[in-house]
């Protein structure tokens, strides 16, 4: 029993790596765009997608604003960096994301304008984005992956 939990321990640290890491330099460069007014701190209204993933991540933001400091922490250690997506998705199963989770994720993975989205009977949540100028159609299953279609 003890070797069945270490392995399946295992296997979830390995589930949960963290996507590759940006160099200090492509951070740096990540940050001059963000602060849009360049008063030295980055604000939601300027990086949406940067503040939601650091709520996918469980991280919190003091004060509703960052640092360059700590935009390039989150950003080497590969915070910022969008996730790989599952073959096959969006995937149908029970889905336990509320609809800010949903959006949230949608957002991290570099959609703007996120419209209501709605979730439909296999357990995918579907709406619209923008993709830089582009409106899309974008799907987030219950393994948090996120579609466009």
């Amino acid at each position: 029993m003890k070797r069945l939990c270490l392995i399946a321990g295992v296997g979830l640290a390995l589930s949960f790596t963290p996507a590759a890491a940006l160099s200090e330099s492509e951070c740096i460069s990540a940050w001059t765009q963000a602060d849009a007014n360049r008063d030295g701190y980055i604000q939601e209204n300027e990086a949406a997608r940067y503040f939601a993933s650091l709520r996918v991540a469980g991280k919190q933001v003091p004060d509703g604003r960052m640092t360059q400091a700590v935009f390039v922490e989150h950003c080497k250690s590969g915070l910022f960096t969008t996730a790989k997506i599952d073959a096959g998705a969006p995937l149908p199963g029970a889905n336990s994301f509320t609809e800010a989770q949903a959006k949230d994720r949608v957002l991290a993975a570099g959609f703007a304008n996120v419209s209501a989205l709605t979730k439909d009977n296999n357990g995918v949540w579907r709406g619209t984005a923008m993709e830089g100028t582009k409106s899309v159609k974008v799907s987030v299953d219950f393994k948090g992956n996120v579609v466009a279609n």
